[in-house]
């Protein structure tokens, strides 16, 4: 249970810390979470819709329409024709918002990544095997 109540704990303060993010730049702790999907996707090489975009927040489209135009007026991110599909229009992070987040959660990134150089390759699949595994639990939950 040791290692349980440490994933809470570090659930918790990153919480904290992506709170204290929000609280800095003016944004809804939902806008952080935005940006966090939207940059996911991005690195999956993948599109995102409003639509999808609301679903992985859990938002309705009244909702979700709102955070985007929000979030577009700030100038965190625009809205795209897809590339795939022009009918299609995708929400995508701006440059600015990377640069900001960059700029907060960089330090905490690289100590993470310089926690992870200390340990073998087995031990990292542990490590990504719990985690994943944790975080497919909350999913599901």
């Amino acid at each position: 249970m040791e290692i349980v109540h440490l994933l809470r704990a570090v659930a918790v303060e990153l919480g904290l810390h992506s709170a204290r993010f929000a609280n800095q730049n003016g944004m809804h702790p939902t806008d952080v979470r935005a940006l966090i999907a939207l940059m996911d996707a991005d690195r999956a090489g993948e599109e995102m819709t409003a639509g999808r975009l609301g679903g992985a927040l859990g938002l309705n489209s009244a909702g979700t329409t709102a955070l985007v135009d929000r979030l577009e007026r700030a100038g965190q991110v625009r809205r795209v024709r897809s590339e795939g599909d022009r009918r299609r229009v995708v929400v995508e992070v701006d440059q600015r918002a990377v640069d900001l987040g960059q700029a907060f959660f960089g330090p905490l990134i690289g100590s993470a990544v310089e926690l992870l150089q200390g340990y073998d390759e087995r031990e990292l699949a542990a490590i990504r095997g719990f985690l994943d595994g944790a975080r497919e639990a909350a999913a599901e939950g």
